[in-house]
């Protein structure tokens, strides 16, 4: 086999590869856009953690692979089943599974795991304290998690939950802090070769249990702070793995070099606005809690030309009320589209019509509205720095504001800031995403369910609808399709008559790759599951694992 190099990215010396990964088959990746990287290997922080230590570092216990029906595939788990009252789940390890220090992984380091995140609500992402009663030790392989509430869901959020070493993290002061600095997983590539701002590269751990598939010996992550500079970096063919949004991907990157760069666009997750309810400017406030308000807002949303301008014709247009999707049409409810559909169209008049009947005008004459009580709307709208189609719909949302006579700007803070903003509810209007799943659940669960509110950037709405948290626990609650549909049905006339976030449009999943250094990358005709490299994708194990490099 012949070893690969990969040179670093031609545009600064800096980032050229080191010697000591000569020898080494390194496969350069694109993770995620940075203005800089920061050393951080906990795997429970959700702002500065590298994007590599989740999945890749510590394994999770299985995948569910939303391309094959949600089949499981086993990782750090070997089994795992519902007791017939869905109140517990019986979970049996993989035997010989050793973390990368060499110590054995079993029962004891899980049970740790999770009684530290239940105590620990900074750090408990996934909601493990509500889910959860608690965690039992049946022996060595096998633990029993009991549930709060039968659920038939509950198992797609303890998978997310990262399990780390009971001998590492027992002596952790502050789990919300530390930034775990000498990092020991499961996962196939938990040695840090060279860390530097402008670059770091994750290899592999020799105790990995699945060692004979790993055919690839590192990843090397390049600082690249946005999407012209990910373009640059990819029509050079520097880069081996990514996901950005590529400007007219068949010109600026498929034509550079037509045998080797490919992308593959599957439909992902969900796209929307949303409006900060707990606000802390008053006036803003006073208007989001209004939903006459947010139909306006979301009448003033050009989607097509988010779509057609702004993202190139990438997306799939939203315009479903309740957010559902093209993809889950088959749980469409007719009745909800037929009463609350025009809130989604573009409709300028309507708009302002909206507005000015539920008492919002402009009463200081700068030409835009105040609130029906008098307050003052200013409002900024976050998006990442750098993710140019967002920023660009952003800006042709501003546009239909200011249109509408509703005082908007755009403001681009780092990704990181983003996240730490839409966690502690310290914005006005954020564009956001939210994955989707198998069914329809996963996306309304994870950001809109009231139990989520607060503790990821999903949930960051806060939005409180006892009702609706009612509807999606019942969905949980039954295997009988009919009954499953009509409670989606249900979910979805409370969220198109509330409208508490305004869908634009559903992502692709952004997915680039160049076979001149590798082979066995997944695409449409090799559709073995999520193909993308981002942090939020447990799916990119697989994806790692089928890399070979070329002969």
């Amino acid at each position: 086999m012949k070893k690969t190099v990969i040179a670093g990215l031609m545009t600064s010396a800096s980032l050229m590869a080191p010697p000591v990964l000569a020898e080494k088959s390194v496969v350069t990746a694109l993770p995620e856009q940075v203005t800089v990287w920061v050393e951080n290997y906990n795997p429970f922080n959700q702002t500065t953690v590298l994007p590599t230590v989740e999945h890749f570092m510590y394994e999770p216990l299985l995948i569910f692979n939303r391309m094959d029906g949600g089949k499981p595939v086993f990782r750090l788990a070997s089994d795992f089943s519902y007791a017939d009252d869905l109140k517990s789940i019986d979970v049996t390890l993989r035997d010989g599974v050793e973390w990368s220090d060499g110590e054995v992984f079993d029962a004891d380091d899980v049970l740790a795991t999770f009684a530290m995140v239940m105590k620990t609500p900074a750090i408990d992402n996934q909601g493990m304290a509500k889910v959860l009663a608690s965690v039992e030790k049946i022996d060595a392989q096998n633990v029993r998690f009991h549930l709060n509430t039968a659920s038939n869901q509950a198992m797609f959020q303890i998978v997310r939950v990262p399990i780390v070493a009971e001998h590492i993290w027992s002596s952790v002061d502050d789990p919300v802090t530390f930034t775990n600095p000498n990092p020991v997983g499961t996962g196939a590539l938990t040695t840090v070769e060279r860390f530097t701002p402008q670059e770091y590269v994750q290899c592999r751990n020799e105790n990995y249990w699945d060692a004979a598939s790993l055919k690839v010996d590192c990843l090397r992550m390049p600082q690249i702070a946005n999407n012209d500079q990910a373009l640059a970096a990819a029509a050079n063919g520097e880069l081996d793995w990514m996901g950005s949004f590529l400007p007219d991907i068949e010109n600026t990157y498929v034509s550079k070099d037509p045998e080797n760069h490919k992308y593959w666009l599957p439909g992902g997750s969900l796209v929307a606005f949303y409006l900060n309810l707990e606000s802390k400017d008053a006036g803003n406030k006073e208007a989001f809690n209004d939903v006459n308000f947010r139909r306006a807002v979301s009448m003033a949303f050009d989607r097509e030309a988010m779509v057609e301008i702004a993202g190139y014709g990438y997306p799939t247009i939203n315009q479903y009320p309740s957010g559902l999707g093209a993809s889950f049409h088959a749980w469409n409810d007719e009745a909800t589209e037929d009463k609350f559909g025009g809130y989604t169209q573009y409709n300028m008049d309507a708009a302002k019509a909206q507005l000015a009947d539920a008492g919002f005008k402009d009463i200081d004459g700068d030409g835009f509205i105040e609130t029906p009580g008098g307050q003052p709307i200013s409002i900024d709208i976050i998006v990442p720095n750098g993710w140019t189609d967002w920023v660009n719909s952003v800006q042709i949302a501003v546009e239909g504001m200011n249109a509408a006579g509703i005082k908007a700007n755009v403001a681009t803070p780092e990704a990181a800031v983003w996240t730490d903003k839409l966690i502690n509810a310290d914005y006005d209007v954020a564009i956001n995403a939210i994955s989707v799943g198998a069914t329809p659940y996963n996306q309304f669960e994870r950001g809109l369910h009231e139990r989520n509110q607060g503790k990821t950037r999903f949930g960051a709405a806060r939005y409180y609808n006892e009702a609706l948290s009612e509807k999606l626990d019942a969905f949980t609650q039954t295997v009988d399709a009919e009954k499953q549909q009509m409670i989606m049905g249900e979910v979805q006339q409370i969220l198109g008559e509330e409208m508490p976030i305004l869908p634009v449009f559903n992502n692709p999943i952004w997915y680039q790759y160049n076979t001149k250094r590798f082979t066995g990358f997944f695409n449409a005709d090799n559709p073995v599951a999520s193909p993308a490299v981002h942090k939020t994708n447990p799916a990119r194990v697989l994806h790692l694992l089928s890399l070979r490099p070329v002969e």
